[in-house]
């Protein structure tokens, strides 16, 4: 059995300590936040405060790692949560007649439900386990680190009820973990920190359907984009919706999208978001906004080798990344089904169990927060652009790759290859470099011989038009 200690019992916290536990391992958790979720689901999302997790009100669409991950760990898990009322939609369920079903399709689902559904099924498994202490409202406090010669080690976590012995450390902190730090203090080499702006914020309003309306407004993409900003929808759990708002923080108008009118008439200039108001829902909550992002990635190794043993980190700890692609809670899940599966070799080989999570991290993690990092520049660049200066003709480059998007919606081998990138399968150059998929594209552009990249979103006019109006 292996002595883990967890600093942080989030969602890559709790989900590395149920796959550790369930292996037989023993966990202590230590979790600065005193709340369990679980016993009212509106009352914890709406109403708990939670300064250092501004992303848990924000919308999520959980993508095909999360369910895979937890039907493969913790099927108990999932269920719960389907039984909680989250939702799957496969994205082939976009046509009206299901194309032939091919290997991988059936992993290609949106697990469509708040963050909280997921936390609270989470929790109710962990307090279960019993091999596994969850210490709420208790916070680390500090690292005891050996320093004999050699690499450090992490021998335990220090909180303010005593000390926690463990062969092994996990950093679950979070995207503000103070575990950087405490390397620091006490003589380790700095974390291998890579920081990168976004320039974008996000704006959302949660919203419940009628029980005697209509469910959804049938066949509507989920999105809108304008040529400085984009708005959508969020189909999520027991029907709730989030109509979400992405503007560059250079905006003379977003602070006016704090404004429940403002905010709602703007997003009804979304073709995608005024089909689900039209349904007449109740707004179930203000305006939350959420800035300040950056895509950030953390190395506990450096070009010498790991900088410290005995700890390794899952979740944001790791890769924190602008929740664009919505890929933060698949990549926690991940690593913690990596971590779970490797424990036992931190007690025996420490430095090797390092360097292994360290190339594990880059060969599995990395590519997607570099895909991240490339196309937040080049949204923060679109969304940024004066908006009243004439769009620039688009390059052959840039119609091919418009065409791409475009013929998705028409042509179900094009949205599989769209589906496995967005499920984190696939990177796009693979997924789109197929002969089939370039022959489609190709036929495709024969039949709209005058296709033109464009924006289905408002006009800038329109947009600082509906700001204004009262």
């Amino acid at each position: 059995m292996t002595q883990v200690a967890v600093v942080g019992g989030g969602i890559g916290g709790l989900a590395a300590a149920l796959f550790l536990g369930r292996r037989g391992h023993a966990v202590t958790v230590l979790e600065r936040d005193g709340h369990r979720p679980g016993r009212d689901l509106d009352a914890d999302f709406f109403d708990w405060r939670r300064p250092g997790v501004p992303q848990a009100a924000q919308p999520h669409g959980l993508l095909a790692p999360v369910r895979t991950v937890l039907r493969q760990e913790a099927p108990d898990v999932y269920d719960a949560m389907l039984r909680m009322g989250a939702g799957e939609r496969n994205e082939l369920e976009w046509f009206a007649e299901r194309p032939p079903v091919r290997p991988g399709d059936d992993d290609l689902v949106t697990v469509q439900t708040r963050r909280i559904v997921l936390e609270a099924a989470l929790h109710d498994a962990v307090h279960r386990e019993p091999t596994v202490d969850v210490r709420l409202g208790e916070p680390a406090e500090g690292l005891v680190v050996d320093r004999r010669p050699g690499v450090p080690r992490v021998t335990a976590v220090r909180s303010g009820s005593g000390r926690y012995d463990a062969d092994l450390v996990l950093d679950a902190g979070g995207r503000r973990s103070p575990v950087p730090g405490w390397l620091a203090e006490a003589g380790c080499r700095d974390a291998v920190v890579e920081t990168h702006r976004t320039g974008i914020a996000y704006f959302c309003r949660w919203y419940r359907l009628r029980p005697e309306g209509p469910k959804d407004p049938g066949r509507v993409k989920a999105g809108s984009v304008a040529a400085f900003a984009v708005g959508g929808v969020f189909p999520s759990d027991n029907g709730t919706f989030a109509v979400f708002l992405t503007v560059s923080t250079a905006d003379p108008t977003r602070g006016a999208l704090l404004d429940p009118e403002v905010f709602e008439r703007v997003a009804r200039t979304f073709p995608a978001v005024a089909a689900w108001l039209d349904l007449r829902p109740e707004a179930v909550s203000g305006v939350l906004a959420m800035g300040g992002l950056d895509n950030r990635w953390t190395a506990l190794s450096d070009a010498a080798g790991p900088i410290v043993t005995g700890l390794v980190g899952v979740g944001d700890a790791v890769t924190h990344t602008n929740p664009t692609m919505g890929q933060g809670v698949a990549l926690a899940l991940w690593a913690a089904q990596w971590v779970a599966g490797h424990v036992a070799r931190a007690a025996d080989d420490p430095a090797a169990f390092a360097a292994g999570h360290h190339r594990w991290a880059g060969r599995t993690l990395r590519p997607w927060f570099d895909v991240q990092v490339a196309m937040d520049r080049a949204n923060e660049a679109r969304l940024a652009r004066p908006a009243r200066r004439s769009p620039e003709p688009p390059t052959e480059a840039a119609r091919g790759t418009a065409a791409v998007s475009a013929c998705s919606w028409d042509d179900p081998v094009v949205m599989r290859a769209r589906a496995r990138i967005r499920h984190l399968v696939q990177p796009a150059d693979e997924a789109y470099g197929t002969e089939e998929v370039r022959a489609r594209v190709a036929r495709w552009l024969a039949e709209h011989p005058d296709f033109t990249p464009g924006f289905d979103g408002p006009a800038r006019e329109a947009w600082e038009s509906a700001v204004r109006r009262t």
